[in-house]
């Protein structure tokens, strides 16, 4: 049985900071209104009360809004304190030196995908542009999809009911068949791919990392430029990322 919440004021203050850490962070009253679903006489109460204590910041030329320096002390303190970060540090820089491309680490949070982590290519030029702590959808996303595999039929159904599948480009699955069947070939095999799913002419493909017990704590992936994404770099990519997937899991409990 899930916990009911106390109040909403939380849940409408956590849709507006998310809207800021997923734009550009410098946005309008009337934007982050809508982007967060809230009147705009709603948005600019909480917006008032984020801004006095520090997690919201507001540029008083143009009125535009942006994340506060308030923030910056719970996410350093996540960083250091993730036990899955931390685990998985040393085996994900082996991998990111191995194939020199974009490397993120994620977590489940409320249905959708958190990047904790994320190691840059150190000689590629064109690389994803994604951030620590932003959240994705689940059913656009390499590691979302792994994350939806796990969950069981009811679960499933809850998700399918409450979150729309809309096409962020093309090759976006928006068919809850089409996704059902994809989640169950990626329980089978332990890889998922986003094939453009997500951001045009980008490429990933992402694995689980579970424990002893065989529950899945989190999910790592390697993003591309899909004009990078040939089968042999694919291939090389999965090799490589099955190592590093062992090691991880041979640390966690």
């Amino acid at each position: 049985m899930n916990p009911k919440p106390y109040g909403t004021v939380l849940i409408k203050a956590s849709k507006i900071l998310d809207c800021l850490a997923e734009t550009t962070g410098d946005v309008t009253l009337k934007e982050i209104a809508e982007l967060s679903g809230l009147t705009t006489s709603t948005a600019l109460k909480i917006l008032d009360t984020l801004i006095l204590i520090g997690y919201v910041t507001r540029n008083e030329k143009n009125k535009t809004y942006f994340l506060g320096p308030g923030l910056v002390k719970y996410s350093q303190a996540y960083s250091t304190n993730s036990m899955l970060k931390n685990i998985a540090e040393s085996s994900l820089e082996k991998l990111q030196l191995e194939i020199d491309e974009t490397i993120h680490l994620g977590m489940l949070n409320n249905d959708e995908l958190i990047y904790i982590d994320k190691l840059e290519p150190k000689k590629q030029s064109i690389y994803m542009s994604s951030k620590i702590g932003a959240t994705k959808p689940l059913y656009s996303t390499g590691m979302g999809k792994v994350f939806l595999s796990d969950y069981d039929n009811d679960r499933l159904e809850s998700y399918f009911e409450t979150i729309p599948l809309k096409a962020y480009t093309e090759n976006t699955i928006t068919n809850k068949f089409l996704m059902e069947k994809e989640l169950a070939n990626i329980k089978e095999t332990d890889i998922a791919y986003d094939d453009e799913e997500m951001e045009k002419d980008c490429f990933c493909v992402a694995m689980p990392i579970k424990n002893k017990q065989g529950q899945l704590e989190g999910a790592f992936s390697v993003s591309m430029p899909k004009f990078r994404a040939n089968q042999p770099m694919i291939d090389k990519v999965i090799e490589k990322m099955k190592v590093t997937k062992q090691l991880i899991e041979n640390n966690l409990n």
